[in-house]
């Protein structure tokens, strides 16, 4: 089975799922910090990660996802919905983009407190 790697600032995780997975049905497996304002029906683009490999090996990305795309912030060649992206046979590795953190903390805010309070929210850059 392939391997999804997340990494954020607060998370470096990986997750052995079956092929046709999403990229956010794995992180929410493996708890990673991936948000998802939706619900994953790729109505927003909170769920946006950068693929860092593996691109070629995520099913296609259809209109719908190239359409939310488009509102997404820092969206980069490597940018997918996580929602839309299926996993194929090849290991993944994702990086949780800024966004997605932000939306993650948004849905979880005893977590975005309790980082506020030991000064790892929000990211010093």
């Amino acid at each position: 089975m392939p391997r999804v790697r997340f990494r954020s600032p607060f998370d470096d995780v990986t997750v052995e799922v079956p092929e046709g997975t999403s990229i956010l049905d794995a992180a929410e497996k493996c708890g990673a910090t991936v948000g998802h304002a939706c619900g994953g029906v790729c109505a927003c683009s909170t769920c946006h990660v950068w693929v860092r490999k593996g691109l070629e090996s995520l099913s296609e990305q259809e209109d719908a996802e190239a359409d939310r795309m488009d509102q997404a912030f820092d969206v980069r060649s490597y940018s997918r919905l996580s929602c839309q992206s299926l996993v194929g046979s090849e290991d993944v590795e994702v990086d949780i983009t800024q966004e997605s953190l932000q939306a993650f903390l948004d849905e979880n805010p005893d977590l975005r407190h309790r980082l506020e309070a030991e000064g790892k929210w929000p990211l010093k850059r």
